[in-house]
C-alpha cells in the first residue's frame, strides 16, 4: 500500500504540548522515525504512519490523549473506554448520543453537542481554552476522531455534507479536503461537521473483536484520509501520475486532457489555492519519498525515474522540498 504523505506542519503542531511541558522533542522523533532536522523544515513531508507514531508516542509520555493542549489532561485510555461503552447500543444516532454523553462526563476541557436540524446531524466540538491549542491540532483530531470512528462502526464511509472551522484556512489548507472532504467551511462561529439524518438509523456492523485492531491502530486508523476527492487538483495530480513523471506532462497537455484552456485551468488552480508547478512538485516529492524507502531504489534510480536529467539537480530540489537530502532521508527511513 502506497504511504500517504502530510504536511511537516503536523509535527510542530503535534508536539507543542510536550514541548511547552518540557519533554526533549529528540526521543519522540526517533519514535516515529521522523528525522529531527524536519522540525524546522515548513516544506517537509512526513507520512501518516509517521505521524500516527508521534502521536502514540506524545499520548505515552504525557499521559494526556489531548496531547498537552488542554489546562487539564484527558488519561490515556479514555477514549478506548468510550469505544467499549458504545458495545451495547444498535445504531449510529444511538452510538453518537452516548460518545457525546461520555466526553462531556468525563471531561471539560472540550464541549460536545449534537443537534438534529431537520435532514441533517450537526455535531459540535468546542474546546474550553483554544489559545492553548494554537495550531488546532487537538480540535482537528478530534473532529476527525469522530467521522473516523462514525464510519468505522456502521462500516461504511460517513457521507459528511460540510466540516467546519472556527478560524481563517491556513497555509496547508490542501491537506484538509483528502482529510475533511471537499464541503470545508472556515471563519465559522463554532467548529463541527455535518451529515444526514438519514444516517443516525444504521445499524452497527462492528463488534468488540475488531474493536481490539481498530484501537491498537489507534491512532493511525483516525488519521488514514479516506473517500473520493474530485477537485481539481486532485485531477491534474491523477493525470501527472497517469501520464508519468520520466517525461511530466506540461500544463498545456494537461488543460486539453481536461476540456480546458491553459489560462482557464490556471485560474481555477489559484481559485483553489494551488498552481501547476505545486501539484507537481508534490507529485514528485511523494513519490521519489516512496522510490526512496518502500523500494529501496538508489538516489540516482529515484532522480531518473521522476524525470531529472541530472541527480544534482534532484538532490538540490528534494532538499527544497523536504529540508533535508535524499540519502539522509532514506537512511533515517529504512
Amino acid at each position: 500500500m502506497k504511504k500517504k504523505l502530510v504536511s511537516n506542519h503536523y509535527i510542530q503542531a503535534s508536539l507543542h504540548g510536550a514541548l511547552k511541558q518540557g519533554f526533549d522533542p529528540q526521543p519522540l522523533l526517533e519514535c516515529a522515525a521522523v528525522p529531527v532536522e524536519l522540525m524546522h523544515k515548513p516544506r517537509a513531508r512526513i507520512t501518516e504512519v509517521q505521524l500516527a507514531n508521534l502521536i502514540r508516542a506524545i499520548w505515552r509520555v504525557t499521559g494526556d490523549e489531548f496531547m498537552g493542549l488542554t489546562e487539564r489532561p484527558c488519561k490515556n485510555g479514555v477514549f478506548a473506554l468510550m469505544m467499549e461503552s458504545l458495545f451495547q447500543l444498535k445504531t449510529l444516532g444511538a452510538m453518537l448520543q452516548q460518545s457525546v454523553r461520555f466526553y462531556n462526563a468525563v471531561q471539560s476541557e472540550a464541549n460536545f453537542a449534537i443537534r438534529i436540524n431537520g435532514d441533517s446531524v450537526d455535531i459540535d466540538i468546542t474546546l474550553v481554552r483554544p489559545e492553548l491549542d494554537p495550531d488546532h491540532l487537538l480540535q482537528e483530531f478530534l473532529l476527525l476522531m469522530w467521522q473516523r470512528f462514525s464510519s468505522w462502526l456502521i462500516n461504511s464511509q460517513l457521507a459528511i455534507q460540510a466540516t467546519r472551522f472556527n478560524y481563517p484556512a491556513p497555509a496547508h489548507h490542501e491537506e484538509y479536503t483528502p482529510m475533511f472532504g471537499e464541503q470545508l467551511l472556515f471563519d465559522q462561529p463554532t467548529a463541527g461537521f455535518m451529515f444526514s439524518s438519514k444516517l443516525l438509523a444504521s445499524p452497527r456492523v462492528r463488534d468488540p473483536m475488531e474493536l481490539d485492531s481498530f484501537l491498537r491502530q489507534s491512532p493511525l486508523e483516525v488519521l488514514r484520509r479516506v473517500g473520493d476527492n474530485n477537485s481539481l487538483s486532485i485531477q491534474v495530480q491523477r493525470l501527472i501520475l497517469n501520464k508519468g513523471l520520466e517525461q511530466a506532462p506540461t500544463l498545456e497537455e494537461i488543460a486539453c486532457c481536461l476540456h480546458l484552456t491553459s489560462r482557464t485551468l490556471r485560474r481555477k488552480l489559484k481559485d483553489e489555492g494551488s498552481s501547476y508547478q505545486q501539484i507537481k512538485d508534490r507529485v514528485r516529492c511523494d513519490t521519489a519519498i516512496r522510490l526512496l524507502t518502500e523500494e529501496s531504489l538508489t538516489v540516482a534510480e529515484t532522480s531518473e525515474l521522476i524525470g531529472f536529467t541530472e541527480q544534482a539537480a534532484f538532490c538540490r530540489a528534494f532538499k527544497g522540498w523536504t529540508g533535508v537530502a535524499p540519502s539522509a532521508y532514506q537512511a533515517t527511513n529504512k
